[in-house]
C-alpha cells in the first residue's frame, strides 16, 4: 500500500487489493470492474475507497 509514514490512505489501489486477497493482477482488475464495490477513476489510475471495499470484503454483519 502506498502510505506516508504514520498516515493511512482512505483508498486502495488495485495492487493493494491483489495483495490483500492473494490473487493475480488480472483477477484484481476484473474484480475492480465487477461493480461489487465503488471505484474512482483518475485518469488511468483506479482508486478504491477503503470503506467501500472493506464493507464488501467483510460482508453483512450478523443480525442485519
Amino acid at each position: 500500500m502506498s502510505e506516508i509514514k504514520g498516515y493511512e490512505s482512505d483508498t486502495y489501489e488495485v495492487s493493494d487489493i491483489q495483495r490483500k486477497l492473494g490473487i493475480g493482477i488480472n483477477q484484481a482488475y476484473k474484480l475492480a470492474h465487477s461493480g461489487e464495490f465503488h471505484i474512482v477513476r483518475i485518469g488511468k489510475k483506479i482508486k478504491i475507497p477503503r470503506e467501500s471495499f472493506d464493507n464488501w470484503f467483510n460482508g453483512p454483519r450478523q443480525g442485519q
